[in-house]
């Protein structure tokens, strides 16, 4: 079964986790505009320093705004360590 495959959006906004608030690069699978509120949830990842990343991880949740103003929740799934990148998955 072929998957369409959700257009990516990119961005710069800011991230808020346990004890940091500052910018970050962020990218997520899917329009969240095109969502209802409620459970959704989509992939995504956010770019910050390396030692920040490890940081957010250990945190666990945030709250990512996007460039438009939005703030949306997220959960940190995933991380390499020694690099900037951590998988979250966005809520709305």
């Amino acid at each position: 079964m072929i998957r369409k495959k959700l257009p990516v959006v990119t961005g710069v906004g800011s991230i808020r986790f346990l004890g940091h608030s500052g910018g970050a690069r962020y990218a997520i699978e899917g329009d969240p505009t095109r969502l209802r509120l409620g459970a959704n949830r989509l992939r995504g990842s956010i770019t910050i320093d390396p030692e920040l990343a490890l940081q957010a991880f250990q945190a666990g949740e945030g709250v990512l705004v996007l460039e438009s103003g939005e703030e949306v929740r997220v959960t940190m799934v995933g991380h390499s360590a020694g690099g900037g990148e951590v998988f979250v998955d966005v809520r709305f």
